[in-house]
């Protein structure tokens, strides 16, 4: 079975609730009308209803199982609008709240705090910024965690490796890093994957020494600190995480032993620049970026995405909440 079959049994019968913000972009309609008519979740479709339902009529999309909600015409407005001023706390007014509530991924993400859906697939027609930002302010980042991190899954035939932080954090520091490897290794559990972390630098086992390095190992005993059951080990090159010969050779006393499958990169450049090779050149699916670290699950499409990229990113969204 296949990762997207897997997940389907995960969330099928589970009654999630995933809002789309961008409920008049065809992809992410006809996406919507995909999961309703499988009964694989409720698909929350914002926007005009009229608007939705003409549009859906020109995609041959059902809409009998979508709930389309407009935030001009929402009854429950007034009480989003001040469940957002007490979250802001002083940062907004009830006058500016009303403007920003019109927003629509500020709306789907109030739906969310307030427990009316469960998570949210947003970006087909909005930068990450529009994504995020209304997730950092409303929903938050979890109890203990200070930031939130992207991360993807590469999935080749039986393969599944987690790539991390190749989405959000520049330039992480120890902390950072730490944070993001616990995380990662929970977000590799919820897909099957038995943990296995490398913290990867351009050194395997101190055989270079830099601030760049330092901050690798730092790094490590910050997360064993966090989380002392985690099978979690550095600073690696890729080789000697990945390939036996290699590891025997250059970490012959590590807990790794070539056989890591969760793969925290030093920087956002490193980890862009990674992932985005095992895509092209190995023949990888890179399936995300999935954000962690928060409350409640929100995640990002690229502008880019298909039909098919949205259909699976709200699969996946919904076995983050139902994993909750």
């Amino acid at each position: 079975m296949g990762l997207f079959e897997q997940l389907t049994e995960k969330v099928k019968g589970k009654g999630k609730r995933i809002v789309f913000p961008e409920g008049l972009d065809e992809r992410v309609l006809t996406a919507a009308g995909r999961l309703a008519e499988e009964g694989v979740l409720t698909p929350v479709v914002i926007g005009n209803k009229q608007e939705v339902e003409q549009k859906a009529a020109d995609l041959n999309v059902k809409v009998s199982g979508l709930e389309i909600i407009d935030p001009a015409n929402y009854e429950g407005f007034q009480e989003m609008v001040d469940a957002f001023v007490e979250r802001r706390k002083g940062k907004a007014t009830e006058e500016d709240a009303k403007k920003i509530l019109l927003d629509e991924n500020y709306f789907g993400t109030m739906l969310i705090y307030l427990h009316k859906a469960d998570g949210l697939v947003s970006g087909a027609a909005h930068s990450t910024a529009d994504t995020v930002r209304p997730a950092l302010q409303i929903i938050k980042t979890k109890e203990g965690v200070k930031k939130t991190s992207g991360v993807f899954i590469m999935v080749r035939d039986e393969e599944k490796y987690v790539f991390a932080d190749c989405a959000i954090n520049i330039a992480p520091d120890s902390n950072d890093l730490a944070e993001i490897a616990v995380e990662s290794a929970k977000t590799g559990a919820l897909f099957d994957v038995d943990p296995r972390v490398a913290m990867l630098s351009f050194s395997t086992a101190g055989s270079a020494k830099s601030p760049e390095t330092e901050k690798v190992t730092d790094a490590l005993t910050i997360a064993k600190e966090k989380d002392p059951s985690l099978v979690i080990d550095g600073e690696f090159q890729f080789d000697a995480a990945f390939v036996p010969s290699v590891a025997e050779k250059k970490a012959p006393d590590s807990v790794i032993k070539g056989d890591a499958n969760v793969f925290v990169f030093p920087s956002l450049e490193a980890g862009n620049i990674g992932y985005k090779i095992a895509q092209r050149l190995g023949g990888f699916e890179a399936v995300g970026p999935i954000l962690q670290g928060l409350n409640k699950p929100v995640n990002d499409l690229s502008r880019g995405c298909s039909t098919e990229d949205v259909y699976n990113l709200a699969l996946i969204t919904a076995a983050q909440a139902a994993a909750e």
